[in-house]
């Protein structure tokens, strides 16, 4: 039986937290030849991606970052047509959604591909981060330790085609998902790369290779 060709995966590396997952990703090396930064639209447009994360970090300063370093518009064409898997943790979240609530003054460039409705920093400013035990199916029985810093909560999902992977029930909200699966996308609330656990990351890797089949 021919073997798989392992994967290259692409991080957008404007700000936030893209070494964490960059160094987890390569040492999945099972399933990953390479993972790299993605910094510049020449990177978007001649490096060879199989399927792009975009981190936590802050939402507007990733956005406004790509517009003035010319790749908001590849990133957003390459999201909506490519085809291939794309994960957004935390900020990523945000700006894979349609709609966002809690924005800053003059609002908050979207990639507008996710049926959902979030608000920024939903969970709490940064003295209000936590841990959470979050049990997801898909990866195990065994819960994933989900980190929460300035976390976007999902308030609406709107779409029937919606997964919800994972919730959590933090202090006296109600129960709200933090993990989400539209088809090849991906959405975590937490950031799964300042773990030691690579369970996502394998799922992921496991849906860029089943998009990448489709293909």
């Amino acid at each position: 039986m021919e073997q798989e060709k392992k994967l290259r995966i692409g991080v957008l590396a404007l700000q936030g937290a893209f070494t964490e997952h960059i160094n987890i990703l390569n040492r999945i090396t099972s399933e990953v030849s390479l993972a790299f930064p993605v910094k510049t639209l020449k990177d978007l447009e001649d490096l060879e991606i199989d399927g792009l994360i975009i981190p936590g970090g802050e939402s507007t300063a990733i956005a406004l970052v790509a517009e003035r370093t010319g790749i908001w518009d590849a990133l957003y064409k390459w999201v909506h047509e490519s085809g291939k898997a794309v994960w957004g943790t935390c900020a990523g979240l945000i700006l894979l959604s349609k709609s966002a609530n809690q924005t800053k003054t003059n609002g908050q460039s979207l990639i507008n591909i996710l049926p959902i409705t979030v608000k920024r920093n939903g969970y709490g400013a940064q003295i209000d981060s936590f841990m959470s035990p979050i049990n997801m199916s898909v990866i195990g029985t065994k819960p994933f330790p989900g980190i929460f810093i300035r976390a976007p909560m999902i308030e609406s999902i709107d779409s029937d085609e919606i997964a919800v992977l994972g919730s959590v029930k933090h202090e006296t909200q109600e129960e709200t998902p933090v993990a989400i699966q539209y088809g090849r996308i991906l959405a975590t609330s937490f950031h799964p790369e300042l773990t030691n656990d690579s369970r996502i990351h394998l799922y992921f890797c496991n849906l860029v290779r089943t998009t990448l089949k489709r293909l």
